[in-house]
């Protein structure tokens, strides 16, 4: 029997995560990337698992790997995006801060996506139009929440907008202080958690992070289950913004945007 879209992508999130959660604690070989970033044979092997799931299932597709790239020739506008191991760092370190993300764009539109934690055993998942976390058989449908005032803020480089955005900086302004409560995740399963009403909202720069495989399935979560989903601009998402504010109202969006805005220019 043919497998939906919807069913694969959280299968093969799920096959990703059954290799991180089985490698966690023991000796990982490190391959280096650049200064301060690297993969582990747990993020190559989940990365594996993926692929095997997606291959077998939709041979005729294109897969971009984080750590293998981009694989296959099909010309049917089908691109499965895949981060095996988002959190590689706190991993490596022994904390189970950590994602498995899967999308499929079709065309410019993800399709469906998930992320999934190896840990809790929670997938979360959308099939384009609403967002749902899985646990054991059971989906509930997620339902963005700003109540914890929590935003978790990504402090890793790069910083291409650091001319006017920073988000350190962020962090020292009165006016966040004020409204909200500052988390470090390093994951972004941070993202998920704000469809899921965990944290009230997420903000990061970067470039083009539309179609990064390390965003593109929270991404897709967030704009389901109806957050405010746009560039550190304020303008909607796409392949040329860059940066990204997620937040889980209006209210808090604006807010957020106003403490970017406000940001001294130039000043590091």
């Amino acid at each position: 029997m043919s497998i939906t879209d919807q069913a694969l992508v959280i299968k093969a999130a799920e096959a990703g995560a059954a290799v991180v959660r089985s490698r966690y604690g023991s000796p990982l070989t490190r391959f280096q990337k650049t200064v301060g970033d690297f993969a582990t044979t747990a993020d190559i092997e989940a990365e594996q698992a993926i692929l095997a799931v997606v291959r077998a299932a939709r041979p005729q597709d294109v897969v971009l790997g984080e750590e293998s790239g981009r694989t296959g020739n099909g010309e049917n506008g089908r691109t499965w995006l895949v981060d095996p191991l988002c959190g590689t760092l706190n991993y490596a370190a022994r904390n189970m801060l950590a994602s498995v993300n899967v999308a499929l764009r079709t065309g410019t539109h993800v399709a469906v996506a998930a992320s999934a934690d190896p840990f809790s055993g929670e997938v979360f998942w959308t099939d384009g139009t609403a967002a749902y976390v899985r646990r054991g058989e059971m989906d509930e449908r997620l339902e963005p929440s700003a109540e914890s005032r929590l935003v978790d803020v990504n402090l890793d480089p790069p910083f291409p907008n650091r001319d006017v955005f920073l988000a350190a900086r962020m962090l020292a302004d009165q006016g966040f202080i004020e409204q909200f409560r500052p988390r470090v995740v390093s994951t972004t399963l941070a993202v998920a958690w704000v469809a899921a009403g965990r944290r009230a909202a997420y903000v990061t720069d970067g470039h083009h992070l539309r179609d990064s495989v390390h965003f593109a399935a929270g991404i897709a979560l967030c704009q389901a289950a109806g957050c405010v989903v746009t560039g550190i601009d304020g303008q909607p998402i796409r392949a040329d913004v860059d940066g990204l504010v997620v937040a889980a109202d209006e209210q808090t969006h604006a807010a957020l945007l106003t403490l970017i805005r406000n940001q001294p220019i130039g000043r590091n």
